[in-house]
């Protein structure tokens, strides 16, 4: 039971950023946001034995954070430094280079973790270590933390 509702959640978590791109480029990325923060919650409640370790659901949350990162980049056109709620720093337009550096980071390690065989809870563990390892650096850098 468990599987299958994991199964539904990380399917919805595929589907549902292809399909909702119309809704703005703040809108487009808070969802991509929200999906890594779901997936890097349910990867690490796996990591700690909070939820038993699943192989699929492993190599799923990998996937979906290379679908993810290389996604991403595209959702910050000048238009959008404002509005919406954004958390968008001013960094990602003022400093670019930066900004080119760090998503491609991104991209690289999540692309690489998702080719990972995946078959166990260590194995898994140093994929996603690499995916999560570049949240820290955009989130300083790149973020302004609201409230």
């Amino acid at each position: 039971m468990l599987r299958t509702a994991l199964a539904a959640v990380l399917a919805a978590a595929v589907i549902l950023p292809a399909t909702m791109a119309t809704a703005g480029p703040i809108e487009d990325r808070k969802a991509i946001m929200k999906g890594n923060g779901r997936d890097t919650k349910m990867g690490g409640d796996m990591l700690k034995g909070v939820t038993p370790f699943d192989a699929a659901t492993a190599t799923k949350i990998l996937a979906n954070y290379a679908a993810a990162a290389k996604a991403f980049p595209a959702h910050f056109p000048a238009t959008s430094k404002t509005g919406g709620e954004t958390e968008a720093s001013p960094a990602i337009w003022t400093m670019t280079a930066d900004w080119k550096i760090a998503t491609d980071k991104f991209q690289k390690d999540t692309a690489a973790a998702a080719a990972m065989t995946v078959t166990d809870a260590a194995s898994f563990g140093k994929a996603f270590g690499m995916v999560t390892a570049n949240c820290k650096s955009c989130h300083e850098g790149f973020r302004i933390k609201k409230g």
